[in-house]
């Protein structure tokens, strides 16, 4: 017996999105779209512009409640739930806009995206015990840590207004990584960067899943970069699953190649 739409075979899935559909007003800008993560590997879910993969985000996210359809992390429905609700759970999600404070230095900024763990009481604010002095160490050394990771120590105590748009990059994932993702999701991460940037960018992300992360879902347009960090590639066009395989198996996809290119191109 074949496994359920979206769902891997012999193991459950991080994440799992079952016939999704948004309709904006009449319009169908997608539907029924259903694909699965696994821990353990990076997706590349790429289409031309248009296809759909920003809405995808938003409703995995939550920013968007699907028209139809449903969505699940670690087993659990988070169909409907909040943002912020999702991403305690484990669900972490970049956007096209840079989120870094540019007045702050590398770690500040990294330090800052520690807020999902460090809550604290008004009172402990205050009169900080000896649990509030540790949780501020451990945030402290994660932050650190974390700058390593993306390649950044010499940059440690720089504002991130000298950083180069590659460094920024990195600083985006950085400040990502601080609220502790399962899942990691990318919207366009490389979006600006020169080809040697970006070759830089995804041979740091590479060593991510595993590492800090279970698993990493990326929409880029750069597909060299794409190709090169995927396991797997699901392709959207006009808002419905076009193909989904290894990178070679999308590069060798005729269809694939029309979306993009036109009929006659391809």
């Amino acid at each position: 017996m074949s496994a359920p739409t979206g769902q891997s075979n012999g193991k459950s899935p991080l994440l799992r999105a079952d016939t999704l559909c948004m309709n904006f007003g009449g319009i169908m800008a997608v539907k029924d779209f259903s694909f699965h993560i696994d821990a353990g590997e990076t997706v590349g879910l790429i289409g031309p512009n248009g296809a759909g993969k920003t809405t995808c985000f938003n409703m995995l996210t939550g920013f968007y409640s699907p028209s139809n359809g449903r969505v699940l992390f670690k087993g659990e429905d988070i169909t409907n739930r909040k943002p912020h609700a999702i991403a305690r759970l484990g669900l972490v999600r970049s956007f096209q806009k840079t989120n870094v404070m540019k007045r702050l230095t590398v770690f500040e900024n990294v330090l800052t995206g520690h807020y999902m763990a460090g809550r604290q009481s008004l009172l402990s604010t205050f009169f900080p015990g000896e649990k509030v002095r540790r949780a501020e160490r451990e945030a402290r050394e994660s932050a650190a840590e974390i700058v390593e990771t993306m390649g950044l120590s010499h940059r440690m105590n720089a504002p991130a207004s000298l950083l180069s748009c590659g460094e920024l990059r990195l600083l985006e994932v950085a400040v990502a990584l601080a609220a502790k993702p399962s899942l990691l999701m990318l919207d366009e991460p490389a979006a600006g960067l020169n080809s040697h940037e970006a070759t830089t960018f995804g041979a740091v992300l590479k060593t991510l899943v595993g590492r800090s992360i279970d698993a990493l879902l990326i929409v880029e347009h750069n597909m060299e970069l794409v190709m090169s960090v995927s396991d797997r590639i699901v392709v959207l066009n006009f808002g419905r699953k076009l193909a989904e395989g290894k990178p070679t198996d999308i590069l060798e996809n005729r269809e694939v190649a029309e979306a993009y290119l036109g009929k006659a191109a391809a």
